[in-house]
């Protein structure tokens, strides 16, 4: 009545031995005594066996680890001795290379692009330059300024971060960063690499200014001159390879950042303009945003003020 099963000392060695479970047997002996002859009757008969242990939990997987490179050696081994020179990194280069690796592996990259046209901007940056002032030189008299079409794009960018504040942020794990200032970081290629000079309050600054501020940057960054704190920072960057014919491509967050532009060639495209098939001088452009601080609604908005810049120059000079 208590559960209990009742057998001989016998039996119940006689059981052990043979993996019987002695509660699975109906005894034979006084008051349902479990004695030898029922043992020796369950073994002859195949009868029941101990009960099987419970089914342990298959051990967790060990978490999979990060694939890793090839090695030095087994890249070399690739190629055949005295085909190839090796070219040692500088800090530099395992700098850019480090980051690099860290901005894809740690940011998850969203992508979006669409087309602007240029030609109110191209119109407007002639005009600016045909009519900038000149000054003295030790070279003689040269214009105050000479406007690029990338000066323009840093503005339009700075002044976009502006309308749509939001974005113009950076992510941590305990906070979002949200910057008072656009701070434009502008890609710019040396000798071995790139490096990322900024435009510091970007949407306060005339266009003069900021292609004045360009030009003397990129200088001092080709000669290796720029201070920390001119290339350190910033809360979003430029990178425009449309000088080299390059029509569209992605680029990579430069942490902190959420956000860089990714700039394409100006090219004659065909268009079309209520009904009728025109010809007007478009440009690519895509952005990449940290989707953690930065989704894709709140960068099809950045984009899209940026177009309206970039459509009505104008407002620039506001």
């Amino acid at each position: 009545a208590d559960g209990r099963t009742f057998a001989s000392p016998l039996a119940r060695r006689i059981a052990k031995d043979a993996g019987i479970d002695v509660a699975a047997l109906s005894g034979s002996g006084t008051h349902g005594r479990v004695v030898k002859a029922d043992v020796e009757a369950a073994i002859a008969g195949g009868g029941a066996k101990a009960a099987a242990p419970a089914p342990q939990a298959a051990p967790a997987a060990a978490p999979t680890a990060a694939p890793k490179p090839m090695s030095d050696e087994a890249v070399l081994k690739l190629f055949e001795p005295g085909s190839y020179e090796l070219v040692p990194h500088d800090n530099m280069r395992k700098t850019i290379a480090r980051r690099l690796v860290e901005a894809k592996s740690t940011i998850p990259h969203f992508y979006l692009t669409l087309d602007c046209e240029l030609d109110a901007l191209l119109s407007l940056r002639k005009q600016l330059n045909d009519a900038a002032p000149m000054r003295k030189t030790e070279k003689g008299e040269v214009a105050a300024y000479k406007l690029s079409v990338n000066d323009m794009i840093i503005k339009a960018l700075a002044l976009a971060l502006k309308e749509v504040p939001d974005a113009n942020a950076s992510w941590t794990d305990s906070a979002m960063v949200r910057h008072r200032h656009a701070d434009v970081g502008v890609a710019v290629s040396i000798p071995g690499g790139l490096i990322t000079p900024i435009v510091r309050r970007a949407e306060e600054k005339s266009l003069s200014t900021i292609s004045n501020e360009m030009k003397d940057l990129a200088g001092r960054a080709r000669e290796r001159k720029l201070k920390p704190e001119e290339y350190q920072g910033g809360t979003t960057a430029v990178s425009n390879l449309g000088m080299f014919g390059i029509k569209d491509f992605s680029a990579v967050i430069n942490p902190p950042h959420a956000t860089i532009l990714a700039v394409g060639a100006g090219e004659e495209r065909a268009v079309v303009k209520g009904g009728q098939i025109g010809i007007a001088t478009v440009m690519s452009v895509t952005l990449s945003t940290d989707h953690r601080a930065v989704d894709g609604a709140l960068g099809a908005e950045l984009l899209g003020a940026f177009k309206r810049m970039i459509e009505n120059p104008l407002a620039m000079l506001a």
